[in-house]
């Protein structure tokens, strides 16, 4: 592996991922939501709006919608289809990632929540749960073999100023939470321009350029009033990122212009069978680390897992 590819380069040009929207156990994410629970005490929008002006209660909502403000783990499965744009004309349709993100969350002190996060994603063919063994570039012609994701363990921490990630070097900036229609939505964007580690002069197949970039938006949207609920731990939600990024080696495009753009739809899941049957499996047999967190001690960095295999 040359020199230029050093985890500390890597970490100083990779994104927090999806660990904005977050930010496998097998049991249930939490004793409440493992079982049935009363109907969270009704908050009209405009109170919600009233209370979001205390920072410590900013914070703990936050980190309800997000992830959790107790101390326990909760699993996000998202859909996320992936698309080539090259700057000119429509998106082109790539594959679909069934990502799993999973994410042990802590208390802290001074008002303060941490998200430790796994992530693993296996590429499909686009918008099917069909696991991809070849994948030909619709822009190059190229037949490439996935390699499949494996990210972290990072942190994102929630506080009443603000969030810090650890583990990437991309720290999530909140945006405005705000109540209507019932939903409280709360939103973080991140980005990125930093040297790339993989170098055009040395991998010019594999580099997007001598420069990497990584856009996100993130939102998270769960009800007004299990957002608020402090009986409720970790509030149901709908979670939606966006990214454009540099093109990743095993995608083999060089300095072409364009990037790759993401849209990623999911929801916490309350235990496995709630992730869709072929979607598990595909999971369980190409990213079965994700289900052994115990066995995961060092930071994984699919960029430079990849070019250690001295890919053709």
């Amino acid at each position: 592996m040359s020199a230029d590819l050093t985890r500390r380069s890597l970490m100083s040009a990779l994104p927090a991922a999806a660990g904005l929207a977050a930010g496998m156990a097998t049991a249930p994410a939490s004793a409440a939501a493992g079982r049935a629970r009363a109907p969270s005490p009704a908050i009209s929008d405009a109170e919600a709006t009233a209370r979001l002006r205390d920072p410590a209660t900013r914070a703990r909502v936050r980190a309800r919608v997000a992830g959790s403000c107790e101390a326990e783990t909760v699993n996000i499965f998202y859909r996320l289809n992936l698309y080539g744009f090259t700057g000119d004309g429509n998106l082109v349709p790539f594959f679909t990632l069934n990502h799993l993100s999973v994410n042990e969350w802590t208390p802290l002190p001074g008002n303060r929540y941490q998200a430790r996060t796994f992530e693993c994603g296996v590429y499909c063919a686009f918008d099917t749960d069909d696991v991809l063994d070849e994948w030909q570039n619709p822009l190059t012609g190229e037949v490439r073999k996935p390699f499949q994701f494996l990210g972290g363990p990072f942190t994102v921490t929630h506080g009443p100023d603000g969030m810090v990630a650890m583990g990437a070097e991309l720290t999530p900036r909140p945006m405005r939470m705000e109540a209507f229609g019932g939903s409280l939505f709360v939103s973080a964007m991140a980005d990125m321009a930093r040297p790339n580690p993989v170098s055009p002069e040395k991998h010019p197949k594999f580099s997007s350029g001598p420069i990497a970039y990584w856009d996100t938006l993130a939102t998270t949207v769960a009800p007004v009033a299990q957002a608020f609920d402090e009986g409720v731990s970790s509030a149901d939600a709908f979670h939606h990122f966006q990214n454009l990024g540099s093109w990743h080696p095993w995608l083999g495009m060089g300095s072409r212009a364009g990037r790759t753009y993401g849209r990623a739809a999911g929801v916490k899941v309350r235990s496995l069978d709630q992730i869709p049957a072929q979607a598990l499996k595909g999971l369980q047999d190409r990213t079965p680390e994700i289900f052994d967190r115990k066995g995961w001690t060092a930071p994984r960095f699919d960029i430079l897992e990849y070019m250690a295999t001295n890919p053709a």
